[in-house]
């Protein structure tokens, strides 16, 4: 198969590539929302400690496993549901501003999730339009797209900034399906619960990765039709799990 030409980066705020379908996507089934924290870059447990140390910077104590069991919400969400209502009221503008110090502490050491940039380009070869969701700062996002070398794989992404709730509530990923072409259908990519519940409630299927540390039936509960272990693994099965989705019922596909 020949190599489709190169795409333009998007602009900063993730809008589509062009208007104008590749070769290759022709035919195309589905299009992918895919999460990028802890499903391709491996981020989550440099932002647990990140956010349990700008708790403790405000004299707020919150068990590490908890603030873990929460990763793959925003940080617009994360405080109070940690923390409670009052935190958040009283300090969820500190906290998150101290977990951003904190965490451009721990950048350097991300790194790719085995089968990361592997899932770009094997969705990109089988015809299906990408977008990353993240609720990640801008300039976190764009370092994760160029770690990933994804500027000429993916259709566009997120950011934090491009809505007023991140996940679980359902505006990120209605933003992200937005920026993808026309599709019969969309399947959202991630590792957390959180991912999954923010699909169904967007009326998109899921599919679930455990390179985030949430366990398989968690993910199925949350409503995911696939689990994979990884990145890697789940763009060796891509055929099969796309088939999946393909499956699913129709309410569940948008």
């Amino acid at each position: 198969m020949s190599q489709p030409p190169p795409r333009q980066p998007p602009p900063a705020a993730g809008e589509p590539l062009d208007a104008q379908p590749t070769q290759e996507r022709a035919g195309v089934a589905v299009g992918v929302i895919l999460d990028i924290d802890g499903t391709l870059v491996d981020t989550n447990y440099q932002h647990t400690i990140a956010w349990g140390r700008a708790f403790s910077d405000h004299g707020v104590d919150v068990a590490l496993w908890r603030i873990h069991r929460h990763n793959g919400m925003g940080g617009d969400q994360l405080v109070a549901a940690v923390a409670g209502d009052d935190v958040e009221e009283r300090l969820g503008d500190a906290i998150r501003e101290s977990e951003g110090r904190h965490y451009g502490e721990l950048i350097d050491e991300v790194r790719p999730l085995p089968g990361g940039r592997d899932l770009l380009t094997a969705l990109r070869g089988m015809g299906c339009p990408v977008v990353l969701a993240s609720s990640a700062k801008p300039e976190e996002v764009e370092r994760y797209v160029d770690l990933l070398d994804a500027r000429e794989v993916v259709d566009g992404w997120t950011t934090g900034g491009d809505v007023d709730r991140t996940k679980p509530h359902p505006d990120l990923i209605a933003t992200a399906a937005e920026r993808l072409p026309d599709t019969p259908g969309v399947v959202v990519i991630g590792d957390t619960a959180w991912d999954a519940e923010a699909a169904g409630r967007a009326g998109f299927t899921s599919i679930g990765v455990l390179s985030g540390g949430f366990g398989a039936q968690e993910l199925r509960d949350a409503g995911c039709v696939e689990i994979f272990t990884d990145a890697a693994d789940l763009a060796e099965h891509l055929e099969s799990a796309l088939e999946a989705v393909r499956a699913a019922p129709a309410a569940a596909n948008g």
